[in-house]
């Protein structure tokens, strides 16, 4: 339990320092198609550790299950739900 604790505080300060990383970049999206690029990726990469984070967050029963059945493959979309 202790661990799970320890994977949501990186997961949360992760999220934090690409929120800043953003921040950052996006004053220079316009200006630079690399910029761009990295803001692009950077929402992305975000959007993956907030999903983790959330996936961590709903460890119910229904969760655990779901773990056993086949997994679909993951869209681009999926990490942009809510």
């Amino acid at each position: 339990m202790r661990g799970l604790v320890k994977v949501k505080e990186k997961l949360k300060i992760s999220i934090r320092e690409k929120e800043i990383q953003l921040s950052k970049l996006k004053e220079h999206i316009d200006k630079s198609e690399v910029c761009a690029d990295l803001y692009n990726k950077m929402l992305i990469e975000k959007a993956v550790l907030k999903k983790q984070l959330e996936d961590l967050q709903n460890k119910s029963l229904v969760s655990r299950i779901k773990h056993l059945l086949p997994k679909r493959e993951k869209l681009i979309c999926d990490y942009f739900k809510g």
